[in-house]
């Protein structure tokens, strides 16, 4: 019998890449948010990640009557006290762009020096059912922002980011590397043992 686990979100870069890093996964359907148009998700107001992870996790099954998985994750400098942290997607303002955010970004850190550089993305993964939270995981990835943008695939910061040990940004690096490596894979892989018992 196959279950139907839903990614509680909208963005299209982020079902992807949730797609292709759970493809291994047998006995379960991937949807999203976006089979359920007329849902609408909780305000993130959570002061971290795994605040806001819950959140959605919780709100969306509840609501849904489904399995939920829920992420929140963003990009953190702790030369700039952890930001953009949980406002990497809204750095620039509530309604910026991943350019804006980048390019704030970047002035941001003008006047940093190379070891001053390092950041790390962070994703928090929360799985819940209509009853509450079944395991919620944490996933780093650790690496260094660099002073101009580079690569044309990824998203968000991606184009500034590069992983520790690797000489293209996560822009540059084809989708199939970038998840094999990334935040989010990290977090993935600890909450296939769960996954895979339902």
């Amino acid at each position: 019998m196959r279950t139907e686990i839903v990614i509680a979100s909208n963005n299209l870069h982020k079902i992807r890449e949730f797609r292709a890093i759970l493809k291994s996964v047998i006995n379960i359907d991937i949807t999203s948010l976006l089979n359920f148009p007329d849902y609408t998700p909780p305000e993130e107001l959570g002061a971290t990640f795994e605040e806001n992870a819950k959140l959605k996790a919780e709100h969306a099954a509840k609501t849904l009557g489904k399995w939920v998985i829920a992420d929140d994750s963003g990009l953190v400098v702790p030369a700039l006290k952890g930001d953009p942290g949980v406002r990497s997607r809204r750095y620039a303002g509530n309604d910026a762009t991943d350019s804006e955010n980048r390019k704030k970004l970047l002035k941001e850190m003008k006047a940093l020096n190379e070891m001053q550089r390092d950041a790390y993305y962070e994703c928090f993964l929360v799985l819940a059912n209509p009853e509450g939270i079944k395991k919620s995981v944490r996933g780093v990835c650790e690496g260094t922002i660099i002073q101009e943008e580079k690569g044309c695939y990824g998203f968000g910061y991606d184009s500034i980011f590069r992983k520790h040990e690797y000489n293209d940004t996560f822009a540059q690096l084809e989708d199939s590397i970038k998840n094999r490596i990334s935040h989010r894979k990290k977090a993935v892989e600890k909450i296939l043992p769960t996954l895979e018992t339902i």
